[in-house]
């Protein structure tokens, strides 16, 4: 108690009181240092002093991707709602309406097309805060209409991932999504576009097992925990200490499972960079150059 509550009338009490938003300060969870939160947001969600990578925002993600921060949203097929009628704590149709008000997603994956430095891409983005970014039915439609539009403009296709896996509530049909989603991706093969992955904190489960495994180039963002099974799961299965940094995304470069590790800030340059050598852009441009 202070002397505003125990002293000032109520009325009074009440102009003089401030709505403060409750995540002014943000912890981070590597150094402890708070962080004011529009510092935090103007520096990509990376906390200053660590280099920590929080998680980022989807939306704020795909402005950060395209050029001056235009994008077109495409639009999400439609799913099947609980086709199992799962219940466990709450009902999974109650989830759902709670993470739709939450996020203002219909899913867990948000689909985009813009350009990047003036080429033309489609992208997509697993939002954790969806249900952990959990592989359901409605995110599974979402990735392969993705692909499909890549296809359709004959475009690369970007993918961010960040999920906890498949979505249990779905049972079986969370599990098809591995196989539909990989002869998507062999379609994308088939029409010779680049694929480009980058895995964000965490990338787990069964998203690691299909299409977030299954790039051209896989990128990965520092710090990331990239696995399919949890350490301690593995630890308990094998009887044996895991070295340090094991499912980090440092150690996954350094024993080959991925291309590269780039901070958030290079990311954008990092992918315009790709796309330009998987579309074979360089040399076009160094005829135009040589033309000039």
């Amino acid at each position: 108690m202070n002397w505003i509550s125990n002293v000032v009338p109520p009325k009074i009490r009440s102009m003089l009181r401030r709505d403060t938003p409750e995540n002014l300060w943000v912890k981070c969870p590597d150094s402890g240092e708070l962080v004011f939160h529009k510092d935090l947001e103007s520096n990509l969600w990376v906390v200053p002093g660590s280099g920590y990578h929080m998680k980022m925002p989807a939306q704020a993600r795909l402005a950060n991707l395209f050029d001056d921060g235009a994008f077109e949203n495409l639009p999400t097929p439609e799913a099947p709602v609980d086709p199992l009628k799962f219940r466990d704590m709450k009902r999974y149709t109650d989830r759902l309406k709670d993470s739709k008000a939450k996020t203002g997603a219909a899913d867990a994956v948000r689909l985009a097309v813009g350009k990047l430095e003036t080429q033309d891409i489609v992208a997509a983005v697993q939002d954790f805060e969806f249900m952990g970014g959990s592989l359901g039915m409605a995110a599974g439609e979402a990735i392969i209409a993705g692909m499909t539009a890549a296809v359709e403009r004959k475009t690369p296709f970007v993918i961010f991932t960040a999920s906890g896996g498949a979505r249990m509530q779905e049972g079986m049909f969370s599990l098809m999504q591995m196989p539909r989603t990989t002869v998507a991706v062999q379609r994308l093969r088939a029409a010779r576009l680049p694929y480009i992955v980058v895995l964000t904190n965490p990338t787990t489960g069964g998203v690691t097992a299909s299409y977030a495994m299954l790039g051209d180039v896989q990128i990965a963002e520092p710090g990331a925990v990239i696995g399919f099974a949890g350490a301690r799961v593995i630890e308990q299965t094998i009887r044996e200490k895991l070295p340090d940094g094991f499912q980090r995304a440092e150690y996954l470069r350094d024993h080959g499972m991925i291309d590269m590790v780039v901070p958030r800030a290079d990311m954008r340059a990092t992918l315009a960079r790709v796309c330009r050598l998987l579309t074979r852009r360089p040399g076009a441009e160094k005829r135009v150059e040589d033309a000039a």
